[in-house]
């Protein structure tokens, strides 16, 4: 197979070479957004990411008004990961099988349509704990076919190379609408009401919705004669045979599943614990995404230094040193600092098996080993927050992060005992 290839966007067209590193490479994290179709989607992505942590910011405060228990704030997360747990896997089936392009746009259109739905429910007070939980589930199904396809999409806009970057600046973008998303979302709800964090969501999705139909790809996918349920355990077993996609799907479960305590717990921690208002949460989340986008920055000269194995293990116990620190519920400085490093161990851990997946997976299964790692992270996401949910309620939102950072130093030494084989070192 001839490892240049054409890649065609609406606003540029080059070929870059996916097997060799560029003569003229820096070590910058920045160097994807050379690459103008990567870069035009980054954007979109960026405003994407914005709408999506302004609607989280919604949906958590929403479930404190409706139901505030420590169950169903936790249920909000939950009810969003459970499609990915169970379809991640056949959505990557049909993104290996499908045109890349039109399933972005038709899951884009059933993301906007289910949150123009949600905001006028809240906004005419029609919703309830439960709707909201159905709607959130319905907002899954839509992500469990967008973000597989999205991620495997990523080899086509950049050289190999810069995959690691490219995954790491997806991972900035993310971030940089954690870091802003949440207190817009406050200053939204203070100001308009919970149900404009809705609407904006829906109108990035149209956003997003408009660049993919001006996209114009040269490339397709195939079943390459494979059935659907031969096509799935082709992809299944790839992962399970290869050794370092074992490794990294061990590595999610480590540090997901102690780690999604934050997420499950925070909105509830702002309100009860720390006697924050709205605004109060969106700053938490917003320096959780600050802290995310300065280790994103420094991830390249950490890994080139360290090595993958141990930057994830350093990064995975600066997090539960972060979740500690919480758990004592600090003085509000000390409090930011802790948040502020949670993102920085959250961002370098996943983007460093996000990347070393990618780089791992043949082209023809990608998707299909993205799925893989999407259903594990979700599995791992969904039974945490259930666990970390009962565990609050049962010793209290302090207890709960204590074991939680607890659990996570001993899972940052086991991670040590699974290396993996792919290096991120040089990329």
């Amino acid at each position: 197979m001839n490892s240049s290839r054409p890649i065609s966007s609406p606003y540029a067209s080059v070929v870059v070479d996916a097997g060799q590193p560029s003569p003229t490479a820096g070590r910058s994290a920045w160097e994807p957004l050379r690459q103008p179709m990567f870069r035009m989607f980054w954007i979109a992505s960026l405003a994407s990411n914005l709408g999506t942590w302004i609607h989280e910011v919604g949906a958590g405060w929403l479930m404190t008004t409706l139901d505030a228990t420590p169950e169903m704030v936790a249920a909000v997360r939950t009810s969003m990961a459970l499609p990915i747990v169970f379809l991640a896997i056949p959505a990557g089936v049909v993104a290996d099988r499908i045109d890349k392009r039109h399933l972005l746009i038709g899951t884009q259109s059933i993301l906007l349509f289910i949150t123009a739905m949600l905001a006028v429910s809240t906004a005419t007070g029609v919703i309830t704990a439960w709707g909201l939980l159905a709607m959130t589930f319905v907002i899954g199904l839509g992500m469990v076919l967008h973000v597989p396809t999205w991620q495997s999409a990523i080899p086509e806009l950049v050289p190999r190379w810069q995959i690691s970057r490219a995954v790491g600046l997806g991972s900035i973008s993310f971030n940089l609408a954690r870091a802003v998303g949440p207190a817009i979302g406050g200053v939204l709800i203070a100001v308009l009401g919970i149900w404009s964090t809705f609407a904006i969501n829906a109108i990035s999705f149209a956003g997003v919705l408009t660049v993919l139909i001006r996209w114009k790809r040269h490339t397709t996918e195939t079943s390459r004669g494979r059935s659907f349920l031969s096509s799935m355990r082709q992809g299944i077993r790839y992962v399970i045979l290869k050794r370092t996609m074992r490794h990294v799907m061990l590595g999610v479960v480590l540090f997901v599943l102690p780690g999604s305590a934050l997420w499950s717990l925070m909105p509830l921690y702002a309100k009860t614990a720390l006697g924050w208002g709205a605004q109060g949460f969106g700053i938490l989340v917003a320096m959780v995404g600050i802290g995310a986008v300065v280790g994103a920055s420094m991830l390249p000269r950490v890994r080139s230094h360290m090595g993958s194995d141990r930057t994830i293990a350093a990064a995975m116990t600066l997090y539960a040193i972060g979740m500690l620190t919480l758990s004592a519920e600090p003085a509000w400085p000390i409090l930011l600092l802790a948040t502020l490093m949670m993102g920085c161990g959250w961002m370098a851990t996943l983007t460093t098996l996000n990347a070393t997946a990618q780089i791992t997976l043949p082209s023809r299964l990608r998707a299909r080993g993205m799925g893989c790692y999407l259903t594990m992270m979700a599995g791992s996401m969904s039974l945490g927050s259930f666990i970390w949910g009962q565990t609050a309620g049962a010793i209290g939102m302090p207890g709960a992060m204590l074991a939680s950072g607890i659990t996570m130093i001993v899972t940052a030494m086991i991670s040590l005992l699974f290396p993996l084989a792919a290096s991120l070192d040089d990329a």
